[in-house]
């Protein structure tokens, strides 16, 4: 007796045929290759950062949590964080002034309101436990000088010889 029609076309299936793409990424990784590449400047990756600290301190990023964990999501903003700050306080005046402009173009605001604004929320500027340190104290200096140079950018006049 002759196979019904719907058993005769019967196939298996690959395993291959149902892969679901995970990211291989770590959550550093994926913090700074995927979010933080898209934010424009060092200035503008510490606004965003920032901008994640909810209550008490924590991160909130509904994405990486949801990717990665919550504990694994902390610490690698935390981690990111730090990292930003570091590279902001290593980095020379001159290419700060630059990367402010960078920042404020991104953000769609001149550049001495986009420093007052940071100035304005500097605790949540800097990592957990910076505060009353020299990392605190660096930062400040910087965001004082970026502002304090874009006030009087438009005061300067140029030589015309």
């Amino acid at each position: 007796m002759a196979a019904p029609a719907a058993q005769r076309h019967r196939r298996t299936l690959n395993c291959s045929e149902f892969v679901t793409k995970m990211s291989l990424k770590s959550a550093l990784q994926d913090i700074k290759e995927t979010t933080l590449s898209a934010v424009s400047g060092w200035l503008g990756k510490l606004a965003y950062l920032a901008s994640l600290r909810g209550g008490q301190g924590r991160y909130e990023h509904w994405g990486m949590e949801s990717v990665h964990g919550p504990e694994s999501s902390e610490r690698a903003l935390r981690q990111a964080h730090t990292e930003v700050v570091t590279k902001l306080l290593r980095t020379p005046l001159p290419s700060l002034v630059e990367d402010l402009k960078e920042s404020s173009e991104g953000s769609g605001i001149a550049g001495f309101e986009y420093v007052e604004k940071m100035r304005g929320h500097f605790e949540l500027l800097l990592p957990e436990g910076r505060q009353n340190t020299p990392v605190s104290t660096h930062l400040n200096s910087i965001l004082a000088a970026l502002s304090s140079l874009e006030r009087n950018r438009g005061r300067a006049t140029r030589s015309t010889s």
